[in-house]
């Protein structure tokens, strides 16, 4: 029977260059989560994230405003104080006029939304320097839209799928049964693609967001596991027989 590598015929090095990049990838991992919370939390006008927060980046708050659910969620802490997001709140429930727009949310958004939403800053996002790009955000809010969904699944897809990749070069140097090895190891793609393929239905299906956060949590899960054992095995354990299978 062939002799397949495992953690045992690796060197000091190739353990040290594995360990770092295994405890990056969970630390990133971790801050992917933190980005998640804060870019979503709030979107339904309540602190903390919930499904309802999940719901409205999707499918949309329909008897919400894009501006609105906005100043609402992530972009809350942008501003001043509550004065300030209640002024733009207001603007918006009043019709969005032009005169109103010039004499109190323009100076709200000049100092505290140019920086970002304006073309000098080459930021992917809405531009806040003209009353006609602002206006067009007060109708109701239909969630994240096809064009957006595809530049960030192809950003998803390419970049996560190179990590599940090294992460599981990396796992396959474990000694345990090689039925669960090859599942633990198949299954995050699995994940990513049912993730992924859930966003556009949950844009037309809200309850699919149910799919959305599930996919999501058993990819996290199945990427920890694969990390925390490689790392254990590669440190504390101490192989039993010689591998025949990888």
């Amino acid at each position: 029977m062939p002799k397949y590598r495992r953690f045992s015929d690796a060197s000091m090095s190739e353990k040290m260059l594995d360990t770092m990049f295994l405890i990056t990838i969970g630390i990133g991992y971790f801050f992917a989560l933190a980005n998640l919370y804060y870019t979503h939390q709030g979107r339904d006008g309540k602190p903390g994230l919930s499904m309802d927060d999940v719901i409205d980046a999707y499918y949309g708050s329909h008897n919400q405003t894009r501006l609105g659910a906005a100043i609402n969620g992530p972009m809350e802490p942008n501003l001043p104080n509550e004065a300030a997001k209640r002024t733009i709140l207001d603007w918006i429930q009043h019709g969005a006029t032009k005169k109103e727009w010039e004499e109190k949310v323009k100076p709200i958004m000049d100092n505290n939304c140019i920086v970002c939403h304006s073309a000098q800053s080459g930021l992917p996002i809405p531009h806040f320097t003209k009353y006609e790009n602002v206006v067009a955000l007060t109708k109701t809010d239909t969630g994240a839209t096809i064009p957006t969904l595809v530049r960030v699944s192809h950003i998803h897809l390419f970049g996560i799928a190179f990590i599940l990749f090294f992460v599981g070069r990396i796992f396959i140097l474990c000694e345990i049964p090689v039925l669960l090895k090859r599942t633990v190891m198949v299954v995050p793609f699995v994940f990513l693609l049912m993730d992924i393929s859930s966003w556009y239905v949950t844009k037309i299906i809200p309850g699919f967001a149910y799919v959305v956060v599930t996919a999501g949590g058993l990819l996290g899960v199945s990427l920890g596991f694969q990390i925390l054992v490689s790392l254990w095995q590669m440190w504390f354990y101490r192989p039993k027989s010689v591998p025949t299978e990888l």
